[in-house]
């Protein structure tokens, strides 16, 4: 996995999270206006196809999910779907989110788990945000869940990543 955009910081990760599903255009990706929530489950001819990729490469079941879907309920990061890079392989179109919608994600899934010591929170290091992202992430992520306890473990999180990565 390529998280710094630049093909120096990879790391092998172990599934692949399901966003959003899209309506490509003939012969074109998709836009920002076709994005939308994926079903769950999955449709049937994807799951098969899943299920074969992961007994061939020895992958948990659920190695394709769709978690992270739940974050259409409480909001995706500002202007996502425009930035969303489209690949196509074959038949299939694959869009892969930002690199500052990852900065985002990453903030969440590190003041969500472990901090400081969880992979997410490698991950974001790698990501190497600027300050401002460092901001906005922490703006975003503030709105994913109200409790007290999660803002005071987000704000410590993030102040680790500012020390660690010396953006004070």
């Amino acid at each position: 996995m390529d998280l710094s955009g630049s093909g120096d910081v990879e790391r092998a990760t172990t599934d692949v999270d399901i966003l959003a599903f899209a309506t490509p255009r003939a012969n074109a990706a998709p836009d920002q206006s076709t994005l939308r929530e994926p079903p769950e489950p999955i449709p049937a001819a994807l799951a098969r196809a899943a299920a074969t990729v992961g007994r061939d490469l020895g992958l948990d079941e659920h190695w394709l999910n769709t978690g992270p879907a739940l974050q259409w309920r409480a909001g995706l990061p500002p202007g996502l779907a425009g930035r969303v890079e489209w690949l196509r392989y074959s038949a299939l179109w694959v869009g892969l989110v930002a690199r500052y919608d990852l900065i985002f994600f990453k903030l969440f899934a590190a003041a969500d788990s472990s901090g400081p010591r969880s992979v997410h929170y490698q991950d974001l290091l790698a990501l190497r945000p600027s300050a401002a992202e460092c901001d906005a992430a922490v703006e975003w992520v503030s709105t994913q869940d109200a409790s007290p306890a999660f803002a005071d473990v987000l704000h410590r999180v993030a102040n680790h990543v500012r020390t660690d990565l010396e953006l004070r």
